[in-house]
């Protein structure tokens, strides 16, 4: 296991499509392993492949030490209902800070590290957090998104 560089605001490749990952194999495993331990290293919720240069769908999230890590990929949303305001942040984008509207519950469909189908419904910060690493297999940063007039930028 190693922990990857992430990808920071102006690296072009945060702004393109990631692909579906066709084979699960021992080099798909060994790069969730490794963004498990990157998520962990910087403290976030969740990373998206394409943040550590890898264009594939595929997303960890982890909400804290008493909650499950997800491994989710390919992930597909089946519905989302509600909006919820939230401060939001990314590792791609260090330091800066912005309110951002989510979904309130969302439910997707997706294959876990072993190639098993699984559903899950977020609500709250696993909802916000789906959201916001799917964003990024679509190319999309939450920077683009945020309620104008919210940003923060906390100073080193």
């Amino acid at each position: 296991m190693a922990i990857r560089s992430i990808r920071t605001e102006g690296d072009e490749i945060l702004k393109k499509k990631s692909k579906k990952v066709e084979v699960i194999d021992e080099k798909i495993k060994e790069l969730i392993k490794d963004m498990i331990e990157t998520l962990h290293k910087y403290d976030g919720v969740g990373l998206a492949a394409v943040q550590v240069g890898i264009l594939k769908q595929i997303v960890v999230i982890h909400e804290g030490e008493d909650k499950p890590i997800y491994v989710l990929i390919n992930p597909e949303i089946i519905s989302q209902t509600g909006v919820q305001v939230v401060e939001e942040g990314c590792l791609s984008f260090p330091n800066k800070f912005a309110k951002i509207e989510r979904p309130e519950k969302i439910k997707i469909k997706a294959l876990d590290e072993n190639g098993k189908e699984i559903i899950i419904t977020g609500k709250g910060l696993l909802a916000q957090a789906i959201s916001h690493e799917l964003d990024h297999l679509n190319g999309e940063v939450f920077i683009d998104k945020i309620i104008p007039g919210t940003l923060e930028i906390i100073k080193q």
